[in-house]
């Protein structure tokens, strides 16, 4: 009798396996471990959290390397308005900086890491985790904020609490994450099952303190575009992007990025598209390679065990974060980075 291979137990993980396994391993103990310290998954038993097991949210985030995609887009496009840049070399190791102390404006690998990895626990964090998970969440990252004030080299002043700044990088994340989605994704949302996640995810701005958010993509896009006059390409943002990088795969990757953007941003930073079969085969290896790492990787535990918590129903669609914004907590960045 014969037997095809396909029909054997196989004694030993096949490629595809072992790469998931690598992949999965360095997630556990780069991301998982260091910033999803606290986070609550799995109970209470009934709790649909923030979005619920019914929203647009739920389907968008559940594609982890496209959500981590996302959120470098709308890295780079907020990078663009001269406060954030400098809210970032201040206020963060994501600039190196030199002996004197002196921002360099090169980005420093390590410290980008961290700021990816609080990044990508808040916006697993809040789309699956309990509601007390997403509200402790929300409140961390205010006190993170009331701690980002200063001033920039050419005199004006910053404040991450402004309500202005407040909106454009809310607006600068809702588009990364589902303009990622809307390119990337193998069965991504369209039309009105799109807008329903800008709508959902006014929720996480709201929490962190935003106001007048749009709730649509076109609004989305209308909102970035009115922020225009504020914008520039400073130095530091210039030498990480474009003929500047030098390394192949980090060129690659900036160049997916910087694909995605608006046309009046990707005119802001000189790209051009290339011709459209050019393009569409770039596209094309991006897709692969993202949709290869989600195959790979599986379902992310927190998706699995949010799924579990209400799988015999929730009281309510969704949860509302509470509005009541203060007082919020006083925490120096080392307490506050203690607490994500």
């Amino acid at each position: 009798m014969s037997m095809s291979l396909g029909s054997l137990p196989f004694p030993f993980p096949l490629p595809h396996q072992l790469a998931g396994m690598w992949l999965n391993d360095r997630f556990e103990k780069n991301i998982r471990v260091r910033y999803f310290r606290g986070m609550e998954f799995s109970g209470p038993t009934g709790d649909p959290g923030w979005f619920g097991p019914d929203s647009a949210t739920w389907y968008v985030h559940a594609h982890t390397p496209a959500l981590i995609f996302g959120l470098q887009c709308a890295s780079y496009l907020e990078r663009l308005d001269p406060s954030i840049f400098w809210m970032g070399v201040h206020h963060s190791r994501l600039v190196q900086k030199d002996d004197d102390g002196e921002p360099t404006g090169r980005i420093d690998p390590a410290g980008a890491a961290v700021r990816l990895g609080h990044s990508v626990a808040f916006f697993i964090g809040t789309a699956y985790g309990s509601t007390e998970t997403a509200e402790r969440l929300a409140t961390t990252v205010r006190a993170m904020h009331h701690t980002i004030k200063g001033q920039r080299p050419d005199g004006l002043t910053y404040d991450a609490d402004d309500p202005a700044w407040l909106r454009w990088n809310y607006a600068t994340v809702v588009w990364g994450i589902a303009t990622a989605h809307e390119i990337y994704h193998p069965k991504p949302l369209r039309g009105r099952e799109l807008d329903r996640y800008y709508a959902e995810f006014v929720r996480v701005g709201h929490a962190l303190g935003g106001t007048d958010l749009p709730a649509t993509k076109a609004d989305t896009l209308a909102c970035l575009a009115e922020y225009l006059p504020k914008l520039a390409l400073t130095h530091g943002n210039a030498i990480a992007t474009g003929p500047n990088l030098t390394n192949p795969a980090q060129a690659a990757v900036d160049w997916a990025i910087r694909d995605t953007m608006p046309e009046w941003a990707a005119q802001l930073v000189m790209h051009r598209p290339p011709n459209p079969i050019e393009r569409r085969a770039r596209r094309s290896a991006v897709w692969t390679a993202l949709n290869g790492l989600h195959a790979t990787m599986g379902e992310a535990p927190e998706f699995t065990a949010a799924r579990a918590r209400v799988a015999d129903g929730t009281s309510v669609p969704h949860t509302e974060p509470r509005r009541d914004l203060g007082p919020d907590p006083t925490l120096g960045r080392a307490e506050v980075e203690a607490s994500l």
